[in-house]
């Protein structure tokens, strides 16, 4: 699903993102609710970023990507958690592109995105190339995601991506 998000692009450099676990769900711009497998996934698209809210038989998680006035905690390039009995996998990076570059790789992602059953993604006004999208699946009892946060005036494009499954038991010998 591709929207346009009706509000200002508040969270204008890559580098003001932060990452927090645990976190009530945030005001949304845009949302899509999906069922993977016996388990329950909210994308949600926020005027700072995004937010990913999980829930399954087994616990809930909440995962915030975004320009937080205050957070103490800026965006990691990994975590590994245990969330009870769950293993949280969470890693990020940050590609540096020509105009041109990005431009290309901009539309590469949102065609990717818009289209797909389990795709989110919200382009800005007043840049065709700034835009948050998000891309999730089940597969192995897991529950993945990826995102893409675009920063068109620096060239910067964030990834990221989560893993959580059911940890597994220690083998006994």
């Amino acid at each position: 699903m591709l929207t346009t998000l009706q509000t200002s692009y508040s969270d204008t450099r890559a580098a003001d993102l932060a990452w927090a676990l645990g976190r009530e769900p945030l005001p949304a711009l845009a949302v899509l609710d999906l069922q993977l497998a016996g388990a329950t996934l909210q994308m949600r698209l926020l005027g700072a970023s995004h937010q990913v809210l999980l829930e399954e038989e087994r616990g809930s998680c909440s995962e915030t990507v975004a320009c937080m006035p205050g957070s103490s905690t800026p965006l990691p390039l990994g975590v590994a958690k245990r969330l009870g009995d769950w293993e949280y996998e969470f890693a990020a990076r940050v590609e540096t592109l020509s105009e041109g570059s990005f431009a290309g790789r901009a539309q590469e992602l949102l065609a990717l995105v818009a289209d797909h059953p389990h795709g989110l993604a919200g382009t800005f006004p007043g840049s065709p190339h700034a835009f948050t999208a998000m891309l999730a699946q089940r597969t192995e009892g897991q529950v993945r995601w990826r995102t893409w946060h675009a920063y068109p005036q620096e060239g910067q494009l964030v990834v990221t991506r989560t893993r959580v499954g059911v940890r597994m038991a220690a083998a006994v010998s």
